[in-house]
């Protein structure tokens, strides 16, 4: 089976990480599954959203990784939500329903999109701290889909799926790629018509992310030079709109870097995090910080608060 393929780590991850199916709408058809994996003390863990064609064990490298060491991971799979206000209100009960006053979102695609999306929602009582945003976008009209957005509901899986496939790279790639590839197009096979067209509806309504709402959060933008379903205008777009964020540019990894360059991936959201290491915010237990790198980050805290 190609999940052996792409990584022994795989079935490990399967069998120790329980799935977990929690229902916080009033419609108990709405169900999230998530695996919650590190210290449950940590009260801003990470939390990863999928693109598309995605599902909460895409991001299994980077819950083994992070978990290892001493960070809380949350990596989620999203009910069937039609509109963006809709989710939003439901990934806000997810987090009251978990405890959760503010989290860090690592969003690929779709996924950063609605990190976006949910920071904007929520600038005014704020729930996120920081964004990690990979192979994303800030404006859904770049896929020229906003006149069909509101015809996914009526396509038939196969049609939904040949869709998401037409985005996935053609052409000669890397075994590693290859592999990531392969497994994607299998979890893009166990979502249901009700999940993908949901999804392609919330990619592809016309609707773009208001940056002076969000503009005071940490963000890295993570995106691969070599080919992906985003266009260099997409990217620089997203630059234009986070002037400051930090950038993570990886050489290659086409749509998928956190399955096929999954180490260079994970050190760049370490880095992220580590900026938030001592303090009320950090992802990390505290004892599996040293004491030199807890001084260090709390002299910089000391003086950006100066500096204000």
């Amino acid at each position: 089976m190609e999940e052996i393929r792409i990584s022994p780590d795989y079935n490990w991850f399967r069998s120790t990480v329980p799935l977990k199916k929690i229902i916080v709408d009033d419609d108990d058809s709405k169900v999230w599954s998530l695996y919650d994996a590190g210290p449950k003390s940590i009260r801003c863990p990470i939390i990863f959203l999928p693109p598309v064609s995605g599902t909460a064990e895409v991001f299994f490298q980077q819950v083994l990784a992070l978990t290892g060491w001493g960070y809380r991971v949350i990596s989620l799979q999203y009910p069937v939500y039609w509109d963006l206000l809709e989710f939003c209100d439901g990934f806000r009960k997810l987090l009251d329903h978990l405890q959760l006053d503010k989290v860090h979102l690592f969003g690929a695609s779709l996924g950063g999109f609605l990190a976006q999306k949910f920071a904007e929602h929520t600038h005014k009582s704020p729930r996120v701290h920081s964004l990690i945003l990979c192979n994303s976008f800030s404006d859904t009209s770049i896929f020229n889909q906003t006149l069909t957005a509101n015809s996914f509901w009526l396509m038939p899986a196969f049609m939904l799926k040949k869709i998401v496939l037409g985005n996935f790279a053609k052409g000669p790639v890397d075994s590693k790629m290859a592999d990531a590839i392969d497994f994607m197009v299998d979890r893009l096979e166990s979502l249901n018509q009700g999940e993908l067209a949901s999804r392609l509806t919330l990619n592809c309504q016309n609707s773009y992310v208001e940056p002076h709402k969000i503009k005071d959060l940490a963000v890295t933008i993570m995106d691969v030079f070599d080919q992906s379903a985003l266009s260099h205008e997409a990217k620089e777009e997203m630059y234009k709109l986070y002037p400051n964020a930090r950038r993570a540019h990886l050489k290659t990894g086409g749509n998928f870097p956190y399955l096929c360059r999954s180490a260079e991936v994970n050190l760049y959201i370490q880095i992220h995090l580590r900026q938030f290491h001592g303090t009320r915010y950090a992802a990390i237990n505290s004892d599996m910080v040293s004491a030199e790198e807890l001084e260090v980050q709390k002299s910089h805290l000391v003086n950006s608060a100066n500096d204000q």
